[in-house]
């Protein structure tokens, strides 16, 4: 029999049952208890199973360590101030404890092991196939379009070297971060669902604010590079037909800032849509976008080297004389720059993580999942930079589309470019949507009366919600990303900048800092030491590509005006 809760919320204890046998190598304890209105049961196993080891950091709810001697009034006591808290819709109860509920009205509920995990949310499928999918689609971007002028700028010898040392290091911190999932036990642990969660959960403190800072620049970043190389193969739309129509003898000079207003003005529409980020269709067209252009530009490459019969370039790059010693050391700066963008996607593998299924453990299947997407990334990058440095040799444009200029394969150009755009109209929202949340929410807390909204009718629509703030917050967002555009309309100098400000924070020195505290690496052990000296290297890699940047931006600078760029 189960007993009823009162009115109070107390349970009943007039007729409890207790059923104590053994059930491999357990002793369990079973109480009956029906909960109005839902009529819910909960089973009370204990002890803990020999091999499940007590996890203190992933308590949910956190009861004392059962005595076998105590009494069944005591567990039901226990119970019962749970159920006055209102803990027992979804009781999520370990360290040494199993509680599992029964579906109602044959609908499983959120402790239902065939249809949710340990969490409450609904069960994970992601394998090893999917999860490298996943990461292959976050990764292949606009920064493979930069990869032959960053090549160009090394030489046949150090720039694939250099792309080869940027995927080791890429994937080592990687697997530091698949361990970092689950906080403490690596089976039972709270899991961490984003990356700015570990670094609060691990490692807290200051951490967490340099975290965010350099995360949130990192989006806006990415916003004022996103509307710099969509402006830039919309532009190569239009200089293509002018090019075409005049058979070649106009050279159709034309100017950057009308199209980055037009994408701006398209970026103020889309911003208003709640949720745009999370629409399903988005990664699907961002993902054959990307691959689109990305293929094309492979092709092109290799149909040049065809037409011409050689493989252009030299050892060392950009030899001096062409350019002087100061701007080829600051070239390779920009490139190291360049580079780390295209291999800074570290900060989403968490969130691709929390979507694979447990058995077998999330880590090991992220490990291997991480294998795989880098080999065929950096393979993917290797023959895109390298054909297109072959195509192009030491004269390899800074966007590699720009390059082919009066082309017979000009509608294949078109094609690509037009992939860049769509891809960049959606890329722009996935990286400036978080940075829209956070302000918004931020301010809402602070000053309440900003979180109001007001409908507006639209005819044949359904009434449409719209929040002021928002409305003036995102449209300013996009106004400011778009007027640092105008003035800076440099591709790859904005590239060096967004990939020296991210790689060496959110790819080496929080992983590697939360792997360390996660595995309680002994300080000043050879380990330990080989961990920090890393870490400490990648960081003068990203000093030195963030100042040839910033340098390769105030020479430009002197080249062009800003709001007044033509190409």
């Amino acid at each position: 029999m189960c007993n009823r809760r009162n009115k109070t919320g107390h349970i009943g204890q007039t007729s409890q049952q207790r059923e104590s046998r053994e059930k491999g190598g357990r002793e369990e304890l079973q109480i009956c208890i029906s909960l109005s209105p839902n009529n819910r049961s909960f089973q009370l196993l204990y002890p803990r199973p020999p091999s499940v080891k007590p996890n203190p950091t992933e308590a949910v709810f956190s009861p004392p360590a059962v005595n076998r001697r105590e009494s069944t009034a005591d567990i039901l006591d226990l119970l019962s101030k749970m159920v006055e808290n209102d803990l027992t819709t979804n009781v999520s109860c370990r360290r040494g404890y199993d509680i599992e509920e029964d579906s109602i009205d044959g609908a499983p509920l959120k402790s239902d092991p065939e249809y949710y995990d340990d969490d409450g949310r609904l069960k994970r499928t992601g394998n090893v196939w999917t999860t490298s999918s996943h990461i292959i689609t976050a990764v292949v971007g606009s920064g493979v379009l930069s990869l032959a002028w960053a090549i160009a700028q090394m030489g046949w010898i150090a720039g694939p070297s250099v792309m080869i040392l940027f995927s080791v290091v890429t994937l080592y911190t990687s697997s530091f971060l698949a361990d970092c999932y689950r906080s403490g036990d690596p089976m039972f642990g709270k899991r961490n669902y984003t990356f700015m969660e570990a670094v609060s959960t691990i490692l807290g403190g200051h951490s967490v604010t340099f975290c965010g800072i350099v995360q949130y620049l990192n989006l806006f970043g990415s916003a004022v590079g996103y509307t710099i190389a969509a402006s830039l193969s919309m532009m190569a739309l239009k200089r293509s037909h002018c090019i075409h129509s005049s058979d070649g003898e106009n050279p159709c000079h034309i100017s950057s800032s009308p199209y980055m207003i037009g994408f701006g003005a398209m970026q103020i529409f889309f911003s208003q849509i709640p949720d745009f980020h999370n629409m399903w269709w988005l990664s699907i067209v961002a993902a054959v976008m990307s691959f689109t252009y990305s293929i094309i530009g492979l092709v092109l490459g290799i149909v040049k080297i065809t037409e011409t019969g050689t493989f252009k370039g030299s050892l060392t790059g950009i030899s001096i004389g062409t350019v002087t010693e100061a701007q080829k050391v600051w070239g390779v700066f920009q490139a190291l720059g360049n580079i780390a963008f295209a291999y800074s996607y570290s900060f989403v593998l968490l969130e691709i993580q929390d979507t694979i299924k447990s058995l077998p453990s999330e880590v090991k299947t992220m490990k291997k999942a991480a294998k795989l997407s880098i080999a065929v990334t950096t393979t993917f990058y290797m023959l895109c930079g390298c054909m297109g440095y072959a195509a192009f040799g030491d004269l390899a444009p800074g966007n590699l589309l720009a390059g082919f200029g009066f082309h017979k394969l000009f509608w294949l150009i078109d094609m690509a470019n037009a992939a860049i755009v769509i891809h960049l109209v959606g890329a722009y929202q996935v990286y400036a949507q978080p940075l829209f949340a956070f302000v918004e929410k931020e301010t809402a807390k602070r000053w309440p009366k900003t979180n109001k909204e007001f409908k507006i009718s639209v005819p044949g629509l359904p009434p449409y919600n719209q929040n002021i703030f928002s409305l003036v917050w995102r449209t300013v967002f996009v106004i400011i990303t778009t007027v640092i555009s105008m003035m800076l309309p440099f591709f790859n100098d904005v590239l060096g900048v967004i990939g020296a400000l991210g790689f060496w924070p959110l790819t080496v020195y929080f992983p590697v800092e939360m792997y360390i505290l996660q595995k309680r690496i002994p300080k000043w052990s050879m380990r330990w030491i080989s961990l920090k000296l890393m870490s400490a290297v990648c960081l003068i890699v990203s000093i030195v590509a963030g100042l040839g940047s910033v340098v390769g931006v105030l020479l430009d600078l002197k080249k062009y005006k800003p709001f007044s760029s033509d190409y």
